[in-house]
Protein backbone atom coordinates (compact mmCIF):
# COMPACT_ATOMS: atom_id res chain seq x y z
CA UNK A 1 0.00 0.00 0.00
CA UNK A 2 2.85 2.23 0.72
CA UNK A 3 4.25 2.04 -2.77
CA UNK A 4 0.86 2.65 -4.26
CA UNK A 5 0.82 5.78 -2.34
CA UNK A 6 3.84 7.27 -3.35
CA UNK A 7 3.32 5.99 -7.06
CA UNK A 8 0.11 7.73 -7.09
CA UNK A 9 1.27 10.84 -4.94
CA UNK A 10 4.01 11.17 -7.85
CA UNK A 11 1.91 10.55 -10.78
CA UNK A 12 -0.04 13.49 -8.90
CA UNK A 13 3.23 15.86 -8.89
CA UNK A 14 4.07 15.09 -12.38
CA UNK A 15 0.58 16.12 -13.79
CA UNK A 16 0.45 19.22 -12.04
CA UNK A 17 3.70 20.18 -13.08
CA UNK A 18 3.45 19.75 -16.43
CA UNK A 19 0.21 21.52 -16.92
CA UNK A 20 0.49 25.36 -18.35
CA UNK A 21 -1.87 27.19 -15.47
CA UNK A 22 -2.14 30.69 -16.90
CA UNK A 23 -5.33 31.23 -18.37
CA UNK A 24 -5.98 32.94 -21.69
CA UNK A 25 -7.29 36.25 -21.31
CA UNK A 26 -10.73 37.29 -23.33
CA UNK A 27 -9.51 39.63 -26.56
CA UNK A 28 -12.88 42.18 -27.05
CA UNK A 29 -13.41 43.93 -29.63
CA UNK A 30 -13.53 47.77 -28.76
CA UNK A 31 -17.17 49.20 -29.20
CA UNK A 32 -17.85 51.26 -31.67
CA UNK A 33 -18.85 54.70 -30.43
CA UNK A 34 -20.93 55.34 -33.39
CA UNK A 35 -23.31 51.88 -33.03
CA UNK A 36 -26.78 52.23 -32.24
CA UNK A 37 -28.00 50.48 -29.35
CA UNK A 38 -29.27 47.02 -30.89
CA UNK A 39 -31.63 44.32 -28.78
CA UNK A 40 -33.60 42.30 -30.34
CA UNK A 41 -35.49 38.50 -30.49
CA UNK A 42 -34.39 36.12 -32.79
CA UNK A 43 -36.12 32.70 -31.43
CA UNK A 44 -39.08 32.20 -29.44
CA UNK A 45 -40.25 28.82 -29.11
CA UNK A 46 -42.70 26.73 -26.92
CA UNK A 47 -43.62 22.87 -27.58
CA UNK A 48 -46.78 22.07 -27.85
CA UNK A 49 -46.39 19.97 -24.58
CA UNK A 50 -43.78 18.76 -22.54
CA UNK A 51 -40.16 20.14 -21.66
CA UNK A 52 -37.83 22.39 -23.28
CA UNK A 53 -35.06 23.33 -21.34
CA UNK A 54 -31.43 24.41 -20.77
CA UNK A 55 -30.53 26.01 -24.18
CA UNK A 56 -27.09 26.57 -25.23
CA UNK A 57 -25.42 28.48 -27.75
CA UNK A 58 -22.56 26.55 -30.07
CA UNK A 59 -20.73 27.55 -33.30
CA UNK A 60 -19.53 24.94 -35.77
CA UNK A 61 -17.66 26.04 -38.60
CA UNK A 62 -20.13 28.74 -39.81
CA UNK A 63 -23.12 27.38 -38.15
CA UNK A 64 -24.38 29.35 -35.01
CA UNK A 65 -27.12 27.31 -33.24
CA UNK A 66 -29.28 27.16 -29.85
CA UNK A 67 -29.37 23.57 -28.52
CA UNK A 68 -31.50 22.76 -25.62
CA UNK A 69 -33.48 19.46 -24.49
CA UNK A 70 -37.19 18.31 -25.04
CA UNK A 71 -39.62 15.93 -24.49
CA UNK A 72 -42.69 14.99 -21.91
CA UNK A 73 -40.65 15.75 -18.29
CA UNK A 74 -36.60 16.37 -17.46
CA UNK A 75 -34.92 12.47 -17.62
CA UNK A 76 -37.38 10.58 -19.25
CA UNK A 77 -36.44 8.40 -22.39
CA UNK A 78 -38.33 10.50 -25.21
CA UNK A 79 -35.39 13.76 -24.27
CA UNK A 80 -33.64 14.39 -27.20
CA UNK A 81 -31.80 17.38 -27.94
CA UNK A 82 -32.99 19.75 -30.50
CA UNK A 83 -32.00 22.38 -32.33
CA UNK A 84 -32.50 26.07 -34.28
CA UNK A 85 -29.81 27.44 -36.97
CA UNK A 86 -29.14 31.58 -36.49
CA UNK A 87 -28.65 34.28 -38.21
CA UNK A 88 -26.78 36.76 -37.53
CA UNK A 89 -26.31 39.72 -40.37
CA UNK A 90 -25.48 42.81 -40.19
CA UNK A 91 -29.07 43.77 -41.02
CA UNK A 92 -30.76 41.80 -38.10
CA UNK A 93 -30.97 38.35 -37.40
CA UNK A 94 -32.96 35.33 -37.24
CA UNK A 95 -33.49 31.66 -36.61
CA UNK A 96 -34.50 28.70 -38.36
CA UNK A 97 -37.17 26.08 -37.49
CA UNK A 98 -36.76 23.67 -34.42
CA UNK A 99 -35.05 20.09 -35.40
CA UNK A 100 -33.74 17.03 -33.77
CA UNK A 101 -29.96 17.05 -33.13
CA UNK A 102 -29.11 14.59 -31.01
CA UNK A 103 -30.99 11.19 -29.64
CA UNK A 104 -30.25 8.63 -26.92
CA UNK A 105 -30.40 6.20 -29.54
CA UNK A 106 -27.82 7.94 -31.96
CA UNK A 107 -25.79 8.67 -28.89
CA UNK A 108 -25.62 5.26 -27.92
CA UNK A 109 -25.13 3.73 -31.21
CA UNK A 110 -22.11 5.96 -31.26
CA UNK A 111 -20.82 5.15 -27.92
CA UNK A 112 -17.03 3.61 -27.56
CA UNK A 113 -17.55 1.38 -26.23
CA UNK A 114 -21.40 0.88 -26.92
CA UNK A 115 -23.61 1.09 -24.37
CA UNK A 116 -27.13 2.30 -23.51
CA UNK A 117 -28.16 5.92 -23.11
CA UNK A 118 -31.47 6.34 -21.29
CA UNK A 119 -32.12 10.48 -21.34
CA UNK A 120 -30.16 13.32 -21.96
CA UNK A 121 -29.95 16.63 -20.47
CA UNK A 122 -27.30 19.66 -20.70
CA UNK A 123 -25.15 19.77 -23.69
CA UNK A 124 -22.35 23.11 -24.15
CA UNK A 125 -19.96 23.04 -26.72
CA UNK A 126 -16.19 21.94 -26.95
CA UNK A 127 -14.24 25.05 -27.59
CA UNK A 128 -11.50 22.41 -27.54
CA UNK A 129 -12.20 20.18 -30.64
CA UNK A 130 -14.14 21.24 -34.54
CA UNK A 131 -17.67 20.13 -34.54
CA UNK A 132 -17.39 18.62 -30.67
CA UNK A 133 -19.75 18.62 -28.35
CA UNK A 134 -19.93 17.92 -23.88
CA UNK A 135 -23.39 16.18 -23.61
CA UNK A 136 -25.28 14.96 -19.92
CA UNK A 137 -26.09 11.66 -20.55
CA UNK A 138 -28.07 9.13 -18.25
CA UNK A 139 -27.33 5.49 -18.98
CA UNK A 140 -29.42 4.53 -15.58
CA UNK A 141 -31.50 6.28 -13.24
CA UNK A 142 -31.42 9.70 -12.76
CA UNK A 143 -29.27 12.88 -13.42
CA UNK A 144 -27.40 12.30 -9.63
CA UNK A 145 -26.49 9.13 -11.90
CA UNK A 146 -25.35 10.64 -14.74
CA UNK A 147 -22.27 10.99 -16.64
CA UNK A 148 -20.36 13.95 -18.99
CA UNK A 149 -19.96 12.71 -22.75
CA UNK A 150 -17.71 13.76 -25.44
CA UNK A 151 -19.27 14.18 -28.67
CA UNK A 152 -17.82 14.11 -31.95
CA UNK A 153 -20.08 15.00 -34.96
CA UNK A 154 -19.74 14.72 -38.54
CA UNK A 155 -22.42 16.52 -40.70
CA UNK A 156 -24.88 17.03 -38.05
CA UNK A 157 -25.06 13.08 -36.47
CA UNK A 158 -22.74 11.84 -33.90
CA UNK A 159 -19.91 9.96 -34.85
CA UNK A 160 -18.16 8.83 -31.42
CA UNK A 161 -18.72 9.50 -27.95
CA UNK A 162 -17.11 8.54 -25.15
CA UNK A 163 -17.26 9.82 -21.27
CA UNK A 164 -14.69 11.87 -19.35
CA UNK A 165 -12.76 9.97 -16.80
CA UNK A 166 -13.84 11.53 -13.62
CA UNK A 167 -15.34 9.55 -10.98
CA UNK A 168 -13.98 6.37 -9.30
CA UNK A 169 -17.83 5.48 -8.54
CA UNK A 170 -19.02 4.05 -11.88
CA UNK A 171 -17.99 7.12 -13.47
CA UNK A 172 -21.18 8.82 -12.20
CA UNK A 173 -22.67 11.85 -10.95
CA UNK A 174 -20.69 14.33 -12.83
CA UNK A 175 -23.01 17.04 -14.73
CA UNK A 176 -22.00 20.32 -17.35
CA UNK A 177 -23.64 23.01 -18.08
CA UNK A 178 -20.87 25.96 -18.51
CA UNK A 179 -19.15 26.86 -21.48
CA UNK A 180 -15.55 25.93 -21.61
CA UNK A 181 -12.17 27.83 -20.20
CA UNK A 182 -9.14 28.94 -22.59
CA UNK A 183 -5.63 28.42 -21.27
CA UNK A 184 -2.80 30.77 -23.01
CA UNK A 185 -1.30 27.15 -24.50
CA UNK A 186 -4.15 26.22 -26.13
CA UNK A 187 -5.61 24.01 -23.83
CA UNK A 188 -9.20 24.22 -22.15
CA UNK A 189 -10.78 23.70 -19.20
CA UNK A 190 -14.48 22.40 -18.72
CA UNK A 191 -15.98 23.53 -15.55
CA UNK A 192 -18.67 20.74 -14.43
CA UNK A 193 -19.89 19.43 -10.86
CA UNK A 194 -20.89 16.57 -9.17
CA UNK A 195 -24.32 15.63 -7.52
CA UNK A 196 -24.52 12.81 -5.11
CA UNK A 197 -23.38 13.04 -1.57
CA UNK A 198 -20.71 15.47 -1.40
CA UNK A 199 -21.99 18.04 -3.81
CA UNK A 200 -19.40 20.37 -5.55
CA UNK A 201 -18.21 22.44 -8.63
CA UNK A 202 -15.17 21.45 -10.40
CA UNK A 203 -12.49 22.40 -12.83
CA UNK A 204 -11.27 19.78 -15.44
CA UNK A 205 -7.96 20.03 -17.59
CA UNK A 206 -8.24 18.67 -20.60
CA UNK A 207 -4.87 17.75 -23.09
CA UNK A 208 -5.15 18.16 -26.80
CA UNK A 209 -6.90 14.91 -27.25
CA UNK A 210 -9.80 15.22 -24.57
CA UNK A 211 -8.31 13.30 -22.37
CA UNK A 212 -8.98 14.61 -18.21
CA UNK A 213 -5.60 15.55 -16.67
CA UNK A 214 -6.46 17.40 -14.03
CA UNK A 215 -9.65 17.91 -11.73
CA UNK A 216 -9.73 20.95 -9.13
CA UNK A 217 -13.01 21.28 -6.37
CA UNK A 218 -14.54 24.20 -5.66
CA UNK A 219 -16.39 23.88 -2.24
CA UNK A 220 -17.85 25.39 0.54
CA UNK A 221 -19.32 24.53 4.56
CA UNK A 222 -22.60 24.04 4.73
CA UNK A 223 -23.89 24.51 0.71
CA UNK A 224 -23.78 22.54 -2.16
CA UNK A 225 -21.85 24.41 -4.83
CA UNK A 226 -22.72 23.42 -8.24
CA UNK A 227 -22.72 24.53 -11.97
CA UNK A 228 -19.81 27.01 -11.53
CA UNK A 229 -19.69 30.21 -14.15
CA UNK A 230 -16.18 31.02 -14.39
CA UNK A 231 -15.14 34.72 -15.27
CA UNK A 232 -11.45 34.88 -16.25
CA UNK A 233 -9.73 38.24 -15.14
CA UNK A 234 -6.22 38.26 -15.89
CA UNK A 235 -3.59 35.59 -16.68
CA UNK A 236 -4.07 33.65 -13.05
CA UNK A 237 -7.26 35.61 -11.65
CA UNK A 238 -10.80 34.34 -11.97
CA UNK A 239 -14.20 33.95 -10.16
CA UNK A 240 -16.52 31.04 -10.15
CA UNK A 241 -20.16 32.17 -9.47
CA UNK A 242 -21.88 29.30 -8.05
CA UNK A 243 -25.45 28.08 -7.68
CA UNK A 244 -26.39 26.67 -4.20
CA UNK A 245 -28.22 23.22 -4.55
CA UNK A 246 -29.01 23.57 -1.13
CA UNK A 247 -31.70 26.34 -1.27
CA UNK A 248 -29.74 28.95 0.49
CA UNK A 249 -30.97 31.82 -1.36
CA UNK A 250 -27.91 33.14 -1.98
CA UNK A 251 -25.49 32.68 -4.66
CA UNK A 252 -21.97 31.83 -3.96
CA UNK A 253 -18.39 32.99 -5.11
CA UNK A 254 -15.33 30.76 -5.26
CA UNK A 255 -11.77 32.93 -6.77
CA UNK A 256 -8.58 31.54 -7.88
CA UNK A 257 -5.45 33.32 -8.25
CA UNK A 258 -3.47 30.91 -9.54
CA UNK A 259 -4.93 30.06 -12.81
CA UNK A 260 -7.42 27.51 -11.39
CA UNK A 261 -5.11 25.13 -9.66
CA UNK A 262 -6.67 26.04 -6.06
CA UNK A 263 -10.11 27.74 -5.12
CA UNK A 264 -11.62 29.75 -2.32
CA UNK A 265 -13.76 27.84 -0.31
CA UNK A 266 -17.30 29.20 -1.99
CA UNK A 267 -18.55 32.00 0.04
CA UNK A 268 -22.22 33.68 0.15
CA UNK A 269 -22.76 36.81 -2.00
CA UNK A 270 -24.54 39.60 -1.04
CA UNK A 271 -27.04 38.79 -4.47
CA UNK A 272 -30.50 37.08 -3.50
CA UNK A 273 -31.10 34.16 -6.03
CA UNK A 274 -32.68 30.93 -5.51
CA UNK A 275 -31.64 27.19 -6.72
CA UNK A 276 -30.74 28.26 -10.58
CA UNK A 277 -27.63 28.72 -12.33
CA UNK A 278 -26.45 32.46 -13.53
CA UNK A 279 -24.51 33.03 -16.71
CA UNK A 280 -21.71 35.98 -16.94
CA UNK A 281 -19.29 36.61 -19.36
CA UNK A 282 -16.62 39.85 -19.66
CA UNK A 283 -17.43 43.32 -21.26
CA UNK A 284 -14.87 45.72 -22.18
CA UNK A 285 -13.02 48.27 -19.87
CA UNK A 286 -12.85 45.25 -17.77
CA UNK A 287 -16.47 44.79 -16.74
CA UNK A 288 -18.67 41.58 -16.11
CA UNK A 289 -22.07 40.93 -17.40
CA UNK A 290 -24.40 38.45 -15.51
CA UNK A 291 -28.03 37.41 -16.60
CA UNK A 292 -29.51 36.26 -13.27
CA UNK A 293 -32.75 35.70 -11.58
CA UNK A 294 -33.49 38.64 -9.36
CA UNK A 295 -34.85 37.05 -6.53
CA UNK A 296 -33.71 34.35 -3.68
CA UNK A 297 -36.51 32.13 -3.91
CA UNK A 298 -38.35 31.76 -7.08
CA UNK A 299 -37.15 32.22 -10.92
CA UNK A 300 -40.10 34.20 -12.30
CA UNK A 301 -37.43 37.25 -12.92
CA UNK A 302 -34.70 37.46 -15.01
CA UNK A 303 -32.60 40.30 -15.16
CA UNK A 304 -29.24 41.44 -16.25
CA UNK A 305 -26.41 43.39 -14.19
CA UNK A 306 -23.28 44.64 -15.06
CA UNK A 307 -20.03 45.02 -12.44
CA UNK A 308 -17.13 47.17 -12.86
CA UNK A 309 -15.26 46.11 -9.82
CA UNK A 310 -14.55 42.25 -10.74
CA UNK A 311 -17.73 41.52 -8.70
CA UNK A 312 -17.85 43.53 -5.85
CA UNK A 313 -21.24 45.39 -6.72
CA UNK A 314 -23.75 45.22 -9.07
CA UNK A 315 -25.95 47.48 -11.06
CA UNK A 316 -29.19 45.82 -12.86
CA UNK A 317 -29.44 47.45 -16.19
CA UNK A 318 -32.60 45.46 -17.32
CA UNK A 319 -35.05 43.34 -16.31
CA UNK A 320 -36.77 40.46 -18.99
CA UNK A 321 -39.98 40.08 -19.11
CA UNK A 322 -41.03 36.25 -18.04
CA UNK A 323 -44.56 36.70 -18.59
CA UNK A 324 -46.44 33.71 -16.38
CA UNK A 325 -43.87 31.04 -14.99
CA UNK A 326 -40.11 30.95 -14.70
CA UNK A 327 -37.33 32.51 -16.90
CA UNK A 328 -33.82 30.61 -15.77
CA UNK A 329 -31.01 28.75 -17.25
CA UNK A 330 -29.45 31.52 -19.30
CA UNK A 331 -26.42 31.03 -21.54
CA UNK A 332 -24.65 34.19 -23.08
CA UNK A 333 -22.16 34.06 -25.87
CA UNK A 334 -20.14 37.08 -27.79
CA UNK A 335 -20.14 36.92 -31.42
CA UNK A 336 -16.91 37.99 -33.15
CA UNK A 337 -18.31 41.04 -33.99
CA UNK A 338 -18.57 42.11 -30.54
CA UNK A 339 -22.68 41.11 -30.30
CA UNK A 340 -24.06 39.44 -27.50
CA UNK A 341 -26.26 36.57 -27.56
CA UNK A 342 -28.49 35.72 -24.72
CA UNK A 343 -30.84 32.02 -24.63
CA UNK A 344 -32.71 31.22 -21.49
CA UNK A 345 -35.96 28.92 -20.49
CA UNK A 346 -39.07 30.58 -20.18
CA UNK A 347 -42.87 29.16 -18.75
CA UNK A 348 -41.25 26.88 -16.06
CA UNK A 349 -38.91 24.89 -18.06
CA UNK A 350 -41.52 25.08 -21.51
CA UNK A 351 -39.95 27.24 -23.88
CA UNK A 352 -36.98 28.57 -25.05
CA UNK A 353 -36.04 31.95 -25.96
CA UNK A 354 -32.76 34.16 -27.51
CA UNK A 355 -32.15 37.66 -27.79
CA UNK A 356 -29.30 39.40 -29.14
CA UNK A 357 -28.06 42.83 -27.98
CA UNK A 358 -24.77 45.13 -28.05
CA UNK A 359 -22.56 46.32 -25.98
CA UNK A 360 -24.07 50.11 -27.05
CA UNK A 361 -27.42 48.50 -25.80
CA UNK A 362 -25.46 47.84 -22.37
CA UNK A 363 -24.13 51.43 -22.20
CA UNK A 364 -27.32 53.14 -22.59
CA UNK A 365 -28.92 51.07 -19.95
Amino acid sequence: MALISVVLSGYALWRDETLNWVFAVPRLPAPDPGEAPLFETLFDYRPKKGVAHSPAIVKHGETLSTLWFEGSSEAQPDIEIRRAVLETGPEGGRAGDPETFLTSGALGRAFVPGQLVVTLGNTIQNDAIESSLYATVVSVGGWAMASIAEVLMDRAKPVRVRKLDLSPFLNRSFLVRSPMVAYADGSHALPAYFEMGTTYGALVRLDAEGRVRDQRRMTGTGVKPIQPMIVVLDETRALAFLRDFDDSGRLYLSRTEDGGRHWTRAEATDIPHPNAPVAALSLSGGRILMARNGSGNDADRLELAVSADEGESWQVIHRIDSEAGEARYPMLRRLADGRILLAYSHHSKQGVRVVMFNEAWVAAR
